[in-house]
């Protein structure tokens, strides 16, 4: 990366950083909190509570996207994150669970992810695109980590309240990094393409494209997968001996080991403009790992170092792809790109919704290794779907 690029990715991976470890600190406590509220013996109203977010950002990805790339990418940016931060102080304003659902549905209307994706987008070139991108998934997945170590302790000496207004102050500053440390026009921009002149056309053209409708499926099946999985990962922890409080140092582990191989493999992909190749290797992680997870339950003595092991290949080929898959929609999706990660997201954010609800009832009816089995057979029906793909970076440039 050029001084340019590494500015612009550093400053907007640490703009997504702050506004995703407001979101995630609420994920650990919440449920435990909600039961000292009024109804907050209503399970189906606090699970709305959590995920009223990932609800209402489903509506408004494609819509920022698309405004981001006609308005400019910071205006759109700004936005968002003002909402984020009125819906913290609105959450914050009363110790009550529809004023908390209120402001967390005000939170997820900002869905900023799509126009940061594209902005990240507009200041690289596309031979450095995907590591620009995996900047940004890595920031997210140490969001991840951090505000499992931190949930708990900040919740003892902040209460509720005070995590809602720590989530204001880190969108106020990730609101002066977007307007002071982001350049406000995009660097490498392809010229406006004949047809797409209206909101509508940019809309229509990426959602026919059949590359994108592929890496769009895969997006709402990783992220139904993670979330469902994720509610079955900590009870097999507690099975062999791992007690609640200690699973996070599984999760930096496991985190850290899987940065040391994807990094390499991205690295090389890219050079060697081999990501067809890494796309389909980073969906067989995936598959391979959930066979793993289906299969600890089947030994008598669950082994924890094998279930280290399985959730190292889970998050290797989880962080490839969500380095991988936003990287080559920006670049098929051409300069509609704000349009086509506004589809992305939103794929994502329903994924994270399904997976919430699905994960649940299967696992409630059907039991522990049916997630994993189900899981299994989603992600290997799309990497079946994905194995023809070829020629990526060259269909790419000529779109």
């Amino acid at each position: 990366m050029n001084p340019s690029e590494l500015r612009s990715s550093i400053a907007l991976a640490c703009v997504f950083a702050l506004r995703m470890l407001g979101l995630f600190l609420i994920i650990p406590i919440f449920s435990l909190h909600a039961k000292n509220l009024p109804h907050g013996d209503n399970a189906t109203l606090v699970g709305l509570t959590i995920g009223v977010y990932a609800m209402v950002q489903a509506f408004f990805h494609i819509p920022l996207g698309i405004l981001s790339d006609r308005y400019g990418r910071k205006v759109i940016v700004a936005f968002g994150l003002s909402l984020f931060i009125i819906g913290a102080l609105v959450a914050a304003s009363h110790d009550d669970l529809y004023w908390i659902l209120a402001g967390r549905a005000i939170q997820g209307a900002g869905a900023i992810s799509a126009a940061i994706s594209a902005w990240v987008a507009d200041a690289t070139r596309e031979e450095i695109r995907t590591r620009a991108m995996a900047i940004i998934g890595v920031s997210i997945a140490l969001s991840f980590a951090l505000s499992v170590i931190i949930a708990t302790p900040l919740y003892d000496l902040l209460g509720m309240s005070g995590i809602f207004l720590m989530m204001a102050g880190l969108g106020s500053v990730a609101l002066i990094v977007t307007v002071q440390f982001v350049p406000s026009a995009p660097i490498f921009r392809a010229p406006q393409p004949e047809g797409t002149k209206t909101n509508g056309d940019r809309f229509l053209k990426v959602l026919k494209n059949p590359q994108l409708l592929k890496l769009n499926i895969g997006v709402l099946l990783l992220h139904a997968s993670q979330v469902a999985i994720f509610i079955a990962i900590p009870r097999l922890m507690l099975a062999d001996g791992l007690e609640l409080h200690d699973h996070w140092k599984m999760y930096i582990i496991v985190l850290i080991l899987s940065l040391v191989v994807m990094a390499p493999m991205l690295m090389r992909a890219e050079k060697k403009q081999q990501l067809s190749l890494l796309l389909k290797a980073g969906a067989f992680f995936i598959v391979f790992a959930q066979l793993i997870f289906a299969g600890v339950i089947e030994v008598n003595n669950l082994n924890l170092y094998v279930l280290g092991f399985g959730l190292t290949i889970f998050f290797t080929g989880f962080n490839i792809l969500e380095s991988l898959i936003p990287s080559l929609i920006s670049v098929i999706a051409g300069d509609n790109r704000g349009a086509g990660l506004g589809i992305y997201n939103t794929s994502m954010s329903i994924g994270l919704f399904l997976g919430g609800i699905m994960g649940s009832w299967i696992f409630g009816n059907l039991g522990l290794q049916a997630v994993f089995i189900i899981g299994l057979g989603l992600m290997l029906a799309w990497w079946l779907l994905i194995f023809n793909m070829t020629g990526l970076v060259r269909k790419a440039k000529a779109t």
